[in-house]
């Protein structure tokens, strides 16, 4: 079975005045249709970047990137933006809510791109509401909604269109302990009913969640495996490393 996300030693490197810094080195991986995986790792690890990458809002520096056996490097912005449309469904930690419009009307607006019909639009949002639990208010604006009811809607938002990926970029960075638990619990359930869901996080309690972790350190995975592995949660190979390599100079 082909994997549906694969990284083939995928570089990426950002100039920097004088400096290049290297944000993603020779990063291999597969995700298969139907996995529940995190990608998790400290700020500078490359975790966005890989997050970008995945979500067609980038390209690699060099390496392959295919998305459904499709090389993503090799597309124009417009080939980006349609793939994106099509294959991805993307949860961001501030919602990216519209505020003058209602909840139906925000859920709507990835299908307006794509060209669906109005009243198939109407249709398809209504659902993916009511599936999040939010089918009474579909007229509320997003202001009158908590954090949590917002996330809510923005995982609507992400299902509407039904995407081969779910892309949750730190899903529950701007919510309370208990709200982010229900909120996982969803991409949890999400995953149960066969989607394929990929987390974006720093924090190990939530990585844990999914079924699988890719751990990233400075560019590089250190760790991919079972998430309820003792391995899973130890510190990164390489900064270990390297106190090793500090503690002999």
């Amino acid at each position: 079975m082909s994997a549906l996300i694969e990284f083939q030693n995928v570089c990426k490197y950002y100039q920097m005045g004088d400096e290049t810094v290297i944000a993603a080195d020779h990063i291999s991986m597969k995700i298969n249709r139907g996995e529940f995986v995190a990608i998790v790792g400290q700020s500078g690890s490359g975790k966005s970047t890989c997050m970008n990458i995945i979500g067609c809002l980038d390209v690699p520096t060099s390496g392959t990137y295919l998305l459904d056996g499709r090389d993503v490097g090799q597309m124009n912005k417009n080939e980006l933006a349609e793939i994106r449309n099509e294959m991805l469904g993307f949860i961001f930690q501030q919602y990216n809510l519209l505020p003058k419009l209602n909840l139906l009307e925000n859920v709507e607006v990835p299908l307006m791109y794509a060209g669906v019909p109005r009243s198939e639009r109407r249709k398809r949002a209504k659902k993916a509401l009511e599936l999040v639990g939010l089918g009474d208010k579909l007229r509320n604006r997003p202001s009158q909604l908590s954090g949590g009811q917002q996330q809510r809607v923005s995982i609507a938002r992400a299902l509407v269109g039904n995407p081969a990926v779910i892309l949750a970029d730190e899903p529950t960075g701007a919510l309370d302990s208990h709200t982010g638990r229900e909120v996982l619990a969803m991409l949890q359930q999400l995953h149960d009913a066969g989607n394929t869901v990929v987390l974006i996080t720093h924090d190990n309690s939530i990585a844990v969640q999914a079924q699988r972790i890719i751990r990233l350190e400075d560019g590089r995975v250190v760790y991919d495996g079972d998430s309820s592995a003792p391995e899973a949660v130890v510190q990164p190979r390489i900064a270990a490393e390297r106190r090793k390599t500090n503690a002999s100079a």
